[in-house]
Parts: C-alpha cells; sequence; structure tokens
C-alpha cells in the first residue's frame, strides 16, 4: 500500500475525532466544520510532508489547532461593518504633499550648521527636553534653547513657511519647525 493511500485512510478515519476536537475548539460547528475542511485540504496538500511511521492523528490535530489559533487571531483584528457605515468612513489622505515636505525638510537640514542641526533633531524630533538634550550635547541649556531657536527660524526662511499651516500632515516636520516659545 502507498505512503497516499496509508494518508488518505487516516484522514478517513480521523474525521469523527478531528470535528469533536474542532467543535470543543470553535464551539459553533459550521465553523468547526469549515476547520475540519481545512485541515484535510492542508494535510491533503502537504502529504509529501509527513513522516511515515509517526502519528498521523497528533499531525492532523496540530494542523487543525493551528488553523483554529490563526482564524481567531485573524477575526480579532476584523471589524463587522454590517450596514457598511465604518467601510464608508474610512479615508487615506493623499501622501505625495507629506512626501515632497520630508524631502525639504531634510534638505534643509542638512544646510544647518551641525549644533543647530543636533539640537532641533534633539529637541523637536525626537522629543528630548532642553534639559536632557543639554546632558547629550555636553551644553547648558540655554545653548539648546538658542540652538533650537536659531534652526527653526533659518528652517522657517529655507523652507519659506510663514507658519504650521504651510506644512503638511508630517508631524515630524512641524514638530521640528515649532519656534520656541
Amino acid at each position: 500500500m502507498s505512503s497516499q493511500s496509508l494518508i488518505r485512510d487516516g484522514l478517513v478515519e480521523a474525521l469523527p475525532s478531528l470535528r469533536a476536537f474542532a467543535i470543543s475548539l470553535a464551539r459553533d460547528v459550521t465553523f468547526a466544520d469549515d476547520l475540519v475542511q481545512e485541515t484535510i485540504l492542508r494535510a491533503w496538500n502537504a502529504a509529501d510532508r509527513f513522516e511515515p511511521g509517526t502519528n498521523l492523528n497528533a499531525w492532523l490535530f496540530t494542523i487543525l489547532r493551528n488553523q483554529f489559533l490563526s482564524a481567531r487571531r485573524k477575526a480579532a483584528r476584523e471589524v463587522e461593518d454590517t450596514d457598511g457605515n465604518h467601510a464608508a468612513r474610512l479615508t487615506t489622505p493623499p501622501d505625495q504633499h507629506s512626501r515632497l515636505d520630508v524631502e525639504d525638510m531634510r534638505s534643509a537640514l542638512a544646510r544647518l550648521p551641525d549644533t543647530q542641526r543636533e539640537a532641533v533633531l534633539l529637541v523637536g524630533a525626537s522629543g528630548f527636553s532642553y534639559e536632557e538634550a543639554g546632558e547629550i550635547m555636553g551644553v547648558a541649556v540655554g545653548t539648546v534653547k538658542s540652538r533650537v531657536h536659531r534652526a527653526r527660524l533659518s528652517l522657517a526662511e529655507m523652507l519659506a513657511t510663514d507658519g504650521s499651516d504651510d506644512l503638511g500632515a508630517d508631524a515630524l516636520t512641524r514638530a521640528a519647525m515649532q519656534v520656541a516659545a
């Protein structure tokens, strides 16, 4: 008897046990039947990976259990939207302008003196406080504030912006450009 026919016979023999296990996991007969069907399909497609002489039932139950866990993880990410209201509210704003803004910002940052670029990136982009940035750079807090202020003014001039309304949706750009109070 070929290994193909052994697996086929083993699959048929395992069906009642697989179905009972699936029902106990899923607690839904329809979903359990789908799990068993998918398990049999996957097992049949992967029959060449089954090692003869090992426990076929253990292999099938593992496939079923993994299929159940994958379906459960997938279901956790899904949102029920029977009337389509949720889908109708989903939009994605175009990002072309944001990409151009980021490229302009990178170019402008590259033209800043190293000390100003470092200060504005630490405070504006990385979110460090002036005190933390001063410790990192080894300078006084007032020096950090001065460098950040000068960097922001230079960036605003290089990018020809009148305020945050001119900037795109990129929060990093807006944070770096925010003029210190």
